[in-house]
């Protein structure tokens, strides 16, 4: 087994599985997270993920242990976790990644991609808390990019910040980072996975890094989102809105600058710039 993952954890996964074989590592290098795909003598077919510090395996055992109504075949199936062990397993999900593939360019990905978030989102409530707990991130995610961004942009930033009302918002289930790298192309039908930042978030937090990526000058994906998502954004949910693309933006900048990833924090500096241009 990785070095990632634990005695403890091995364990836990022996006593789940019974004996297994590793048949690809699916781990990311920036994250203390193991992904791998296993398979059994029986011909059981899993996703192992494990961590000893990742809050992420708790999110995404929340987030399935439930499952997901009307997503049936096309996100994954929680079959063990344990939050304490940091260890998951599910069912293993036939597909190939969207990103860098043609289906990352096909209107028809986005078309039901949007209909699967339109699903995957379920009422959460109401928070009162929600905006002035983003607002307060994203004032210390201004200081922590001083140095990052000029002053001018630091200056724009919390005065766009300041102007912005922070009412109550309406809460629904989110995926947290809904975009092709987490999506699978499976001979035409798409399929969403890693719930790992899933959390009670206002919809429209589902729709920036699309917004700040996959819909730039390509008005057509973006039309075809929309479509299968069945809404589009109201005028009285304009100030969530731009706190949730200036709280990821900034937050963009100041993460990739701590892993040293200088692309990824280029490309942070172009959203806080886009948003404060209105998008």
């Amino acid at each position: 087994m990785p070095a990632l993952v634990t005695d403890e954890q091995n364990l836990l996964l022996k006593s789940w599985l019974g004996p297994f074989r590793v048949v690809k590592d699916y781990s990311w290098p920036l994250q203390d997270t193991c992904v791998l795909h296993v398979i059994t003598p029986a011909g059981g077919s899993f996703v192992v993920k494990a961590s000893t510090t990742s809050h992420h395996i708790r999110r995404e055992i929340g987030a399935l242990q439930g499952g997901l109504p009307g997503l049936h075949g096309k996100a994954p199936v929680l079959r063990h976790g344990s939050v304490g062990a940091g260890v998951l397993v599910t069912e293993f999900l036939p597909g190939s990644s969207v990103e860098r593939s043609p289906a990352e360019h096909d209107p028809d990905t986005y078309r039901q991609a949007g209909a699967l978030l339109a699903k995957l989102h379920r009422p959460a409530g109401t928070s009162g808390d929600y905006a002035r707990k983003i607002a307060r991130q994203t004032e210390l995610l201004i200081r922590s990019a001083r140095g990052l961004l000029g002053g001018d942009t630091l200056a724009r930033a919390a005065k766009e910040l300041a102007r912005l009302e922070l009412r109550p918002v309406q809460l629904v289930t989110t995926h947290g980072d809904y975009q092709p790298r987490n999506w699978l192309d499976d001979q035409g039908r798409i399929k969403v996975i890693d719930f790992g930042r899933a959390d009670a978030r206002p919809w429209m937090h589902d729709l920036v890094r699309l917004t700040h990526q996959q819909f730039v000058g390509q008005p057509a994906l973006e039309e075809a989102f929309y479509s299968g998502f069945g809404k589009r954004l109201q005028r009285s949910e304009a100030s969530v809105w731009q706190l949730e693309n200036l709280n990821q933006a900034l937050g963009t900048v100041v993460w990739a600058h701590k892993i040293g990833d200088a692309a990824f924090e280029r490309s942070g500096v172009q959203r806080v710039e886009r948003t404060l241009a209105g998008l």
